[in-house]
């Protein structure tokens, strides 16, 4: 029996790789780094478990592609069918791999049936993330019902799983699902990442919280639906699987692939996996047509005028939003066609001369006299049966006839190269005739049925217009949080979180976000004084400090603002701008807060030399008094300079002589990580901003 092993290492981690006889690898560790002069074989050899009585008389392999032909008692790794629909059960064979430093390359075959599958693994030594991702290659036309990225082993001192839930206006709520014996399963069938089943798995060792213990964590790069299968086999054993919703490659293929598998492992608790996740996101995925420039504060006009659009309203409103601060105005829906509500126009890509009789000229000429850019809704993948596109290529929408509309809208067949072409032409021709340096693109509505080429239709489209208007940036809308993965923020450089601006909730979501995204690529707006998706009413300090933690922007009409309103938002807006050069390259990490009625984060500087904390007050606590909140992420052995960034919020509940109302404090890292701070008293709805320096 020969066995070969392979490994890849960062230094947060280490992959080993084992084959006995030419079979399918197996991951036969996956943790903590290992010395650089281990004798990998021992492991391997260590990896095989017991057999006892009611067995096989050998444990067919947890493989990286675990077959089905081999007596594999779980889900495989791969589920194909020939042309006809016959099953087929491949049995592959490993041929060849590439090896290199920070890369393996995987390639087996089954000569019978002409089946060639390659895994590709690559680990990134500045971010600390895997990619994994998997591919077939056939002779013959064959039809993918399931395709894995490579599979890896769960661990085994775990007792549950977290994953994201949501729905609109609701987006990231996590799940906590115990281990038990079988399958938990997740798909997104919608034809979109979803609200409902955000691409992403957290795996917490026992005891693990956000800042210490053991995790594994998962991302899968895809927008067109996924799967994620999580399953623990009778004998003990645990694999976790991505890839593709099932059944989405609808015709035979002679090739197919996985979208990449992001991974990562921690030892510093939750907090390493996302950390990880922020820097590969934001320093890996997702490109920036001007690395260099400052993240702009935005001001988007939909929670001020909806499909009211006039001109002379809107310059006012861009008056007053430059005066606040404001640096891109974004034009939102109702611009074009005869768009007066959303029952109409989608796929009329040009303007509509009874609200711009001149054109978008002279709003664009006057925003840019404000010395903010402009910016732009579009809803592509979308259109009205009552538009004259719709009219004039009914054969254009997606899905039967008599098919359940959403929002009065149909999904346009991005799988027809005409209408890729239509769609690039109509953009191209309002970015071309207008200096406009970024989009809102929107996906509103649920497509009839999933369809993995409508993905790849979609990834055609933006890479088309990008390499058009390479200037331009994008934001990725799907009634919010709707299409949020790695595959579509390759293409992009910001999510709309949440169509809710509801600040307490945005709290709570962005909190549970940064497990895998970085504050640079997720806009947080500044929403009316009351709610629009709530009704809550929130003071204008919270609504500010909130949009302060991610991207920040303003979503209401400026002009309701009174006179103390616009001078808080004006002082929090300067206050984001004269950081915005480290906080949107900062890493962001979770605190573990004492008190659950505080939703706390520290934004740490990339050098280690300065940081800010939020703490959120989203209820009203259990106990009288604010427990300390302690914080990570520091040098024990060194000081720092702490200091309470907005003590004019200081209300009538802090009565007692607390040392951060004073002023800034010198306290050691070790203190501030074991102990913590003393926060002021507050009313629920309150934010607390802390500034600390490295002395």
């Amino acid at each position: 029996m020969t066995t070969d092993c392979w490994r890849l290492d960062s230094f947060a981690q280490t992959l080993v790789l084992a084959a006995t006889d030419a079979r399918l690898p197996e991951v036969v560790y996956w943790g903590a780094p290992l010395p650089k002069a281990t004798d990998l074989a021992p492991i391997a050899r260590a990896h095989a478990m017991d057999r006892t009585g009611g067995m096989l008389d050998a444990n067919a392999p947890l493989s990286i592609c675990p077959e089905a032909d081999r007596s594999f008692p779980g889900q495989p790794g791969l589920s194909l069918r020939d042309a006809e629909g016959r099953l087929l059960r491949p049995r592959l064979r490993l041929v060849e791999v590439e090896a290199e430093r920070d890369r393996l390359v995987v390639h087996c075959a089954d000569a019978d049936l002409g089946l060639r599958y390659a895994a590709r693994f690559e680990i990134d030594p500045d971010t600390h993330v895997l990619g994994l991702s998997a591919s077939v290659e056939s002779d013959a036309p064959v039809i993918i019902d399931w395709l894995a990225a490579p599979v890896l082993p769960g661990p085994q001192l775990s007792d549950e799983m977290i994953d994201m839930a949501g729905r609109w206006i609701g987006e990231f709520r996590p799940q906590r699902t115990p281990w038990s014996s079988g399958i938990r399963l997740r798909e997104s069938r919608t034809g979109r990442s979803g609200h409902e089943h955000f691409p992403g798995l957290i795996v917490p060792g026992r005891g693990t919280t956000n800042t210490q213990g053991e995790a594994w964590a998962f991302h899968y790069g895809w927008s067109g639906g996924h799967r994620m299968v999580a399953e623990e086999l009778p004998d003990g054993r645990r694999q976790i699987q991505f890839g593709h919703a099932s059944a989405t490659e609808l015709a035979p293929v002679t090739r197919a692939a996985t979208a990449q598998l992001l991974a990562s492992y921690s030892r510093a608790g939750l907090n390493g996996c996302a950390i990880a996740f922020q820097r590969h996101i934001r320093d890996r995925v997702v490109t920036w047509p001007d690395p260099d420039r400052p993240r702009p504060v935005h001001y988007n006009c939909w929670e001020a005028i909806y499909f009211d659009h006039d001109v002379e309203d809107l310059k006012a409103i861009a008056d007053r939003a430059a005066a606040l601060g404001a640096e891109r105005f974004v034009l939102d829906d109702g611009w074009f066609g005869r768009r007066d509500d959303d029952t109409s126009s989608l796929g009329d890509w040009w303007i509509d001369d009874r609200k711009y009789p001149d054109g978008l000229g002279p709003l664009v000429e006057h925003v840019h006299g404000l010395n903010m850019t402009f910016g732009i809704w579009f809803e592509p993948e979308m259109i009205n049966a009552d538009s004259d596109t719709h009219r004039a290529r009914p054969d254009w929408a997606m899905g039967p006839r008599d098919q359940i509309e959403g929002r009065q809208q149909l999904v346009l067949d991005l799988t027809r190269e005409e209408v890729r072409d239509y769609l690039f032409d109509r953009i191209g021709a309002v970015l071309r005739d207008h200096p406009i340096d970024y989009i809102k693109w929107d996906h509103n509505r649920l497509l009839p049925y999933p369809e993995a080429e409508q993905t790849r239709g979609i990834y055609d489209l933006l890479d088309r217009l990008r390499a058009a208007h390479p200037m331009v940036e994008i934001e990725s809308c799907a009634s919010g949080g709707g299409r949020i993965d790695a595959g579509i923020l390759s293409r992009t450089q910001r999510v709309w979180l949440s169509d809710s601006n509801d600040a307490v909730e945005r709290l709570r979501m962005q909190h549970e976000a940064a497990l895998f995204l970085p504050a640079a690529i997720t806009g947080s707006h500044v929403g009316p004084r009351r709610a629009h998706t709530s009704g809550r009413v929130h003071d204008i300090r919270f609504r500010a400090w909130v949009a302060a933690q991610r991207h920040m922007g303003f979503e209401m009409d400026p002009r309701e603002l009174t006179e103390e309103e616009a001078q808080v938002l004006t002082r929090v807006t300067a206050w984001w701008k004269n950081n915005r050069d480290w906080t949107m390259r900062a890493d962001i990490h979770r605190l573990d807060s004492a008190d659950g009625a505080v939703i706390a984060e520290a934004q740490m500087a990339p050098d280690g030399g300065r940081f800010v904390v939020f703490a959120g007050y989203a209820e009203s606590a259990a106990q009288i008094l604010p427990r300390p909140l302690r914080l990570t992420g520091l040098d024990p052995e060194a000081s720092y300079r702490v200091a309470l960034v907005n003590p004019e919020d200081l209300g009538v509940l802090s009565r007692g002589p607390l040392a951060l109302k004073d002023g800034a404090l010198d306290l050691p890292g070790g203190y501030l990580m074991s102990h913590g701070l003393h926060l002021p008293s507050a009313f629920p709805d309150t934010m607390w901003v802390l500034e600390g320096t490295r002395l």
